[in-house]
């Protein structure tokens, strides 16, 4: 079985709506291929381990949630950008590339699957979510019991996700209203405070956010930018993917961060 570039592209925007973001980079396809697709890899970022591995399983596409471009970067097509683009370019691949929309899906997106893959449920309707695009997801864990501890919760994070988890405890007290929202969304840790939140799971954690958490006793939990956005692009990526019939695989390349 096989689609085409346009029909691919066509059904990740019916999925992900783009057009409803303000966003850091383009979204969509960013770099142009051969036209049937066969075979489609999804991964986190489109570094240059990502495309060969692509290369090496015979894809016919690749699609990411950190595409090639970015708003204000460089756009001279030298070094890394110029291994990158040739790599992809001789052997005609498709690249796709969603960012905010990938966060934000309420079933597929990396927010919504971080959440199933943490055992989290979200608050019913829009109670369930805060912030810019409503992004950040809060809810309750799913079992209904609350986490003894700050240090509970990062043991329970660090066994799933199995990646070192920095913690900064806030007050001791129960953890029974958790917000999170994936990778670099440190600066979102005052609109999950507003939120009702007694800890908030992100991926990285910048210095103010330990002041933050400290004074107004909620815990701050720094899960991994990698580790927590893992999750959405193998999900919508499969759903599209026995929509229209080809075949797909998820490629994680490890990353610390």
């Amino acid at each position: 079985m096989s689609t085409t570039r346009h029909e691919l592209l066509t059904a990740f925007d019916l999925l992900l709506s783009p057009e409803r973001f303000h966003d850091y980079g383009p979204n969509g396809l960013q770099v142009e291929g051969r036209v049937p697709v066969h075979k489609i890899v999804s991964g986190v970022t489109a570094s240059r381990a990502l495309i060969e591995a692509a290369i090496a399983v015979q894809a016919d596409a690749i699609f990411v949630h950190h595409g090639l471009f970015w708003r204000g970067q460089d756009g001279r097509v030298t070094g890394w950008m110029k291994q990158r683009l040739a790599l992809l370019l001789a052997h005609d691949l498709n690249l796709y590339a969603y960012h905010l929309p990938l966060d934000a899906h309420p079933e597929l997106g990396n927010n919504a699957q971080l959440g199933l893959k943490l055992g989290l449920s979200p608050h019913p309707g829009a109670a369930g979510r805060f912030g810019e695009h409503e992004l950040g997801f809060i809810g309750t864990s799913a079992e209904g019991l609350p986490w003894s501890s700050a240090k509970a919760l990062a043991a329970h994070v660090q066994k799933l996700t199995q990646r070192p988890v920095t913690v900064v405890e806030g007050a001791s007290r129960p953890i029974r209203t958790v917000a999170w929202c994936s990778g670099g969304a440190q600066d979102w840790f005052e609109a999950a405070i507003a939120a009702g939140a007694d800890a908030f799971i992100t991926g990285e954690i910048s210095e103010p956010q330990t002041h933050l958490a400290r004074e107004t006793g909620v815990a701050f939990l720094a899960c991994g930018h990698h580790a927590t956005e893992r999750y959405g692009a193998p999900a919508a990526v499969a759903h599209v993917a026995a929509q229209l019939g080809i075949a797909h695989e998820f490629i994680d390349i490890n990353n610390p961060a």
